[in-house]
């Protein structure tokens, strides 16, 4: 990764942190922790039982980074989900179906 996607992807995630604190979520960045991007780490941290991967680019293969939350989350057993947005655009999350379903499932048992 260049210096210039680096900071674009730090960026992101800074974003990211600060709209999901707005919504009353204590997230912050996982590199902000520890000093230091360990491989297979979420890059943000807060959100209980996700595995967040955050994407901040103009073309995203939206396929090899739900292979990357994948691989990364089995560490934690948390749900792979990847938080995307390119510029002038909302930030929007990609999930597995079977792992939207789950978090479904909860939600309507606790609802109806």
């Amino acid at each position: 990764m260049t210096i210039n996607s680096n900071q674009k992807g730090k960026r992101g995630e800074n974003e990211l942190v600060s709209k999901l604190k707005e919504y009353g979520y204590n997230t912050r960045r996982s590199v902000q922790y520890n000093g230091k991007a360990d491989e297979g780490q979420a890059d943000i941290v807060g959100l209980p039982y996700i595995h967040v991967e955050v994407k901040r680019v103009e073309r995203l293969n939206i396929y090899d980074a739900i292979e990357q939350a994948k691989r990364d989350s089995k560490k934690t057993d948390n749900l792979p989900a990847v938080f995307h947005r390119k510029n002038n655009c909302e930030w929007l999350v990609t999930m597995r179906l079977e792992d939207w379903l789950e978090l479904y499932r909860d939600y309507a048992d606790i609802r109806f």
